[in-house]
C-alpha cells in the first residue's frame, strides 16, 4: 500500500497536534473533515502499514506502543471485572 498524501498529512498530525491550538478531536475535524471515528480507522491502517514505517519509524512506533498499552488496558480490565449474573 503506498501512501496518500493524506496519510503523510495524518503522520504529520500525529508528529505535532500537541503543539496546537484546541482539543485534538476539532483539530481532526477541521484539518481533515473527517469524523474522529473515521480518523482513527484511517490511522489504524496507515500505522499497520511498512511504508508508514518506512517514512517515519518514530511516529509509528510511538503509535504502535500507545496501541498496544491501551488493548492490553482494556483486556486487563476485561478480565479483572466479575461474572455476569
Amino acid at each position: 500500500m503506498a501512501l496518500t498524501e493524506r496519510d503523510l498529512a495524518i503522520i504529520e498530525f500525529e508528529r505535532t497536534w500537541w503543539a496546537e491550538e484546541g482539543p485534538k478531536e476539532s483539530l481532526i475535524r477541521e484539518r481533515f473533515d473527517l469524523s474522529t471515528s473515521r480518523y482513527y480507522d484511517l490511522l489504524s491502517d496507515i500505522v499497520d502499514s511498512q511504508e508508514a514505517l518506512a517514512f517515519d519509524p518514530l511516529v509509528i512506533r510511538r503509535l504502535r506502543r500507545l496501541r498496544a498499552r491501551r488493548r492490553r488496558a482494556r483486556f486487563e480490565g476485561q478480565m479483572q471485572r466479575p461474572p455476569a449474573r
